[in-house]
This record gives structure tokens, sequence and C-alpha cells, in this order.
């Protein structure tokens, strides 16, 4: 534990530079380069800001029967500081590696979540540039040759070790993976999806007696985007969905938010059930509260029932559960509200919890993420 904390570093410490420190070179994402892969599954060290970001719905096994559902979320972010990048002592915190786990479990009430935050090198996080390969600690996102990913967690009240294997293509966003997030060029990142991962493997729950031990099986979704820009200074946080959707399609939609709430910026990427696929322009997506909720936590006013309009698809979207607020200023400094939804035909489902709506048929499910509803989000 001493080691651990010797080489964590306050964020707030980072911003003190000598008058000699030469800030470093962050790349600017532009339009016109080409994602490669394998090699843009890994990490792009040399950029300011990076995430590999999963979110998925599971159903455990009970007795050869579907038991019930629940949410996971686990996000590794890797940070590289305004540090000077002629400093030669191998304990500068060249590289920061940060790691937000959840579990939405409606028996438990309220999101079960853990953190952790280490600078990279000493064996205890790592990043590679070769492929997706990130770890801090015990925690770990690897992606194998043959594009599996293995996903380990343990935490005090949960673990996971799940397999999570593709059933399409990557989804490129924006053009080429250029996706835009607002009116200025440099306002972008790289950006690409994996919907429709197939889950497998084991959850373990609240220790790790063989009866809180569980064979689950679902869907994910994997983000994984880089870049160097901040968010536009009129903008405060955005609101953002995947949703794996029923007949095979996926719909990654996001709206950026302004000081006064409203829409300052959108986009998006459609996948049609025939896997054709139809970049969204800002004009084309909108998000609709439709009922908020009152965080006991932190009294935020988060709209976890959201309307999504997409060019053609009108979705309604009702949380698992309300209480799936995140607060990470441990870590990355951030508080939002991550949540498992389901999506229904707009006007068709109650905004309740999701159980609420079992009558009406489902048209997919996903995760809808919510920032800048605290305080303003800070790349």
């Amino acid at each position: 534990m001493k080691r651990r904390t010797f080489l964590l570093l306050p964020l707030a410490t980072l911003s003190v530079r000598p008058a000699w420190a030469r800030m470093p070179d962050f790349p600017a994402v532009a339009s016109g380069r080409p994602l490669v892969f394998p090699r843009d599954y890994g990490a792009h060290s040399s950029y300011r800001t990076e995430w590999w970001y999963v979110t998925g719905w599971l159903q455990t096994d009970a007795g050869g029967t579907a038991g019930a559902s629940l949410g996971f979320e686990a996000t590794f972010f890797r940070s590289r500081p305004a540090l000077d990048d002629a400093n030669p002592s191998r304990f500068a915190p060249s590289q920061l590696l940060f790691a937000n786990v959840a579990l939405s479990d409606p028996r438990a009430g309220s999101l079960q979540h853990d953190q952790r935050a280490a600078r990279r090198g000493f064996g205890l996080a790592q990043a590679s540039e070769t492929d997706t390969a990130v770890h801090i600690d015990d925690w770990s996102l690897e992606r194998n040759a043959d594009g599996r990913y293995r996903l380990n967690v343990a935490t005090p009240r949960f673990a996971f070790a799940f397999t999570l294997q593709p059933t399409q293509p990557v989804l490129v966003n924006g053009a080429g993976g250029y996706s835009r997030k607002g009116p200025r060029p440099g306002e972008a990142s790289y950006y690409y999806s994996e919907p429709w991962l197939q889950v497998d493997g084991v959850l373990k729950r609240d220790g790790n007696s063989p009866g809180n031990q569980a064979h689950v099986r679902g869907q994910a979704w994997l983000d994984h985007e880089w870049s160097s820009a901040p968010l536009a200074d009129e903008a405060v946080g955005w609101d953002w969905i995947g949703i794996d959707l029923d007949d095979g399609g996926a719909l990654m939609a996001f709206q950026i938010r302004d000081k006064a709430g409203r829409k300052f910026w959108a986009g998006g990427t459609l996948r049609a059930a025939d896997g054709s696929t139809h970049a969204l322009s800002p004009d084309s997506v909108s998000f609709t509260p439709l009922r908020r909720w009152r965080s006991p936590h932190t009294g935020a006013h988060y709209p976890v029932a959201m309307r999504v309009d997409a060019q053609d698809v009108h979705l309604t979207l009702v949380p698992l559960m309300d209480d799936q607020e995140f607060d990470s200023r441990a870590s990355t400094g951030a508080v939002y509200w991550e949540g498992a939804v389901t999506a229904f035909r707009a006007g068709a489902a109650t905004t309740d919890a999701a159980g609420a709506a079992s009558t009406v048929k489902p048209l997919g499910r996903g995760y809808l993420e919510l920032t800048g509803y605290v305080q303003r989000l800070e790349l």
C-alpha cells in the first residue's frame, strides 16, 4: 500500500511547472487519417486523453432458467499530463492511468462501484501501443489475436472475469474515425465502437463463497476514443448512448450541451439491420428529457429517462434502476450518471424502471451516459 501511495500523484500538482519546463507537443486530431488495425486497438500515448469503455447487460443462470438482469461497466482511462518531456526522472508521471468499474444490480438499490489510479510503470499500470492491453494492478482489459477481449476486475463487493466475443465488424464513427465534438475542426476525437459483443463469464458478488458466484451471459458495447482537444468553452458536458438494437443493428448517438442545457453539438452512427452504416449529422440527433431523478448523494438532477431521435430511429430510454450515479472524484475527478437502459419505440413505454415496461416489447438495450450535471466536465 505504501508503494502504491508513493507512486500516485495528485492531479492538482500536475499543473504546477517551473518556468523552464516545456509543454509537451500534443498532436491534433485531423480528418483524413484512416484508422489502422490492429495498431489503433492499442494506446496512443502522445495524445492528451484516451479511454477504453465497456458496458453491457448480463443475464444470470438460475437453475437452467434466465435469472436477473444486471448491468456492468469497466472503463480504463489514459492521460498524458502537461509535463516537460525532457524530465529524466523515472518517477516523472509521464502517463497516468485510471479505471472506473461498476455493477448495476436492482437488488442492491444503488450503483456498486470502485475506482483506481496509478502512474504508468513500476509494474502497477501499463497500456500497450500495439493492441488493447491495459491494466492497473490486477484490473485488466486485453484483446487476443483472435479478436476476443478478456476483462478481469475484482473489488471488495463484486468481481467479474468475462470473455467478450465480437460478432460484427468494427463500427468506425464520424468520417473514417474522425468524430467531431464541436463546430470547430479541432474539437474532435478519433473514435470507433464494437457493438454486439457476446459476453460469457463469471460474476462474483458480496464475497467469494460459492453461493455468490454465478455464470453470466449477455451483450456488451466497447468504445475506444482518443484526443488532445478539450471540450469547447461553450460546453459543460454530454449525453451519450450506445444501444445494441434487437434487429442486429446498433446506435451510437450523443449531444454536447451548453451552459444553458441546450444542444451545442450532436452526432452519432447508425448501423442498420442489413449492416449498412450511416453517419448522423448534428441536426438529425436530439435528446429530450422525459423524467429526472434527484441524486441523494450529490443533489444533481439527471434525466434518467430520455427520448432520443436519431435520423429515422425514435426511442424512449428507460433505466434499469434510477441510482446509477458514479462519483469518480478519487480518480478522474468527475461525477456522472452511467446507467443500463432499455430502448422502446418512442411513445410506447412508461418512463418508470425498466421492469414496469415489461409488457411492451423492447427494441434494444445499452447504456446512457450523462455528464456535466454536477459541474462542468473537465477532460
